[in-house]
């Protein structure tokens, strides 16, 4: 691999130290927000956006989407539950199996509360290129593949200060 030009260090250097972590900080903080609009937590929020993405889901799995133990993801059912935003419904697979899937009303509360950031995101991107649109998403689902491998290395990794 040839070295990289200054001008393409300085624009990795400023997507890598600043633009993706400051972004990221700020989705976190937006998400808290949200949280606490809806009278969830965080973590409540993640799960309603987990079954708005992949569908219902049992327990066990959402706990493994959003990273808790299956005790703590089951008193975020019962908050989600509270809350009306999901309901606990027989697998019809296996009548035994519990699946949980969200309400129209807790996707609905959810998307109300994106709404603003939709807007604005799709206004902002409106002046982009299709392929500058190609290359953001592609950016983006790496992305997203690389976050989901880090979060495997680092839950499997024996200890906490452990480098690439």
């Amino acid at each position: 691999m040839t070295k990289p030009v200054p001008e393409r260090e300085a624009l990795l250097d400023e997507l890598t130290r600043d633009a993706v972590p400051g972004w990221a900080i700020l989705v976190v903080q937006l998400n808290s927000v949200v949280a606490g609009r809806l009278g969830v937590t965080d973590t409540d929020v993640q799960c309603l956006h987990v079954l708005g993405r992949h569908g219902p889901a049992t327990p066990s799995v959402l706990a493994k989407h959003v990273n808790l133990t299956t005790g703590s993801a089951s008193r975020m059912i019962d908050r989600l539950v509270a809350a009306g935003c999901v309901r606990r419904v027989a697998d019809p697979g296996d009548r035994r199996r519990v699946l949980i899937e969200p309400t129209e009303y807790g996707l609905d509360r959810v998307g109300a509360a994106y709404a603003g950031l939709i807007a604005r995101t799709l206004d902002d991107l409106g002046d982009f290129s299709d392929e500058e649109l190609g290359a953001i998403l592609r950016f983006l689902r790496t992305a997203e593949r690389s976050t989901t491998a880090e979060i495997h290395r680092l839950q499997s990794a024996p200890g906490e200060e452990e480098s690439p």
